[in-house]
């Protein structure tokens, strides 16, 4: 990890999270119709105004965060390989957040794999770029892997945020912005780090 990552803490990782959202959310995301920054918020707005728990909300939030900090930089339809953008965020978010918030985040690329290879109406709801990635990604889960995925205690949540993930491509959809969320952020942090109440 770069050294200003290294560096964080519990008391300074949602500053941080709120600043690449300052800085960076206006950053074209794959050839979609929002930035990166709106269509993060846009999945954690819809999650939050349908009642959906804090960690579905934050995992909306901050599943695609690996597009910022990842050495390679975002993704683009000119990529000719894939550039786990999911494990780099993940890998920020595991030191800060419970696990059902970092496996949304480290797979909802594979939730895209799954739900491609057992859901066939999933195929429908992808965007063009989305099924770009999805072949750089590796296609359809075999039957095998799919078995495998299906072992993962937080599937539930990892699929709702891959949903989220999906429906979050809006045009013109407002939203709050990061800091409207950082509370919640921020308490589940203090969750995983033993500050909470």
């Amino acid at each position: 990890m770069r050294p200003d990552i290294d560096t964080l803490t519990a008391e300074t990782i949602v500053a941080f999270i709120g600043s690449i959202f300052d800085r960076r959310g206006g950053e074209e995301y794959l050839g979609e119709p929002v930035t990166m920054g709106e269509h993060m918020l846009q999945g954690a707005t819809i999650a939050e105004r349908n009642g959906q728990p804090e960690e579905i909300i934050v995992g909306a939030l901050l599943h695609d965060i690996g597009h910022f900090t990842s050495e390679f930089g975002t993704f683009t339809m000119d990529d000719t390989e894939d550039r786990h953008h999911e494990d780099a965020g993940a890998e920020v978010l595991e030191r800060f957040f419970p696990s059902v918030v970092t496996d949304c985040c480290r797979y909802h690329v594979a939730a895209k794999r799954y739900l491609c290879a057992t859901r066939p109406e999933y195929f429908k709801r992808l965007s063009e770029a989305s099924i770009h990635s999805l072949n750089l990604q590796g296609g359809p889960m075999s039957r095998e892997e799919v078995a495998e995925f299906e072992k993962n205690p937080n599937l539930k949540q990892i699929i709702a945020v891959r949903y989220l993930d999906e429906a979050g491509k809006v045009a013109g959809m407002e939203t709050p912005d990061f800091w409207h969320f950082a509370p919640m952020v921020q308490r589940l942090v203090d969750i995983r780090c033993g500050r909470g109440a």
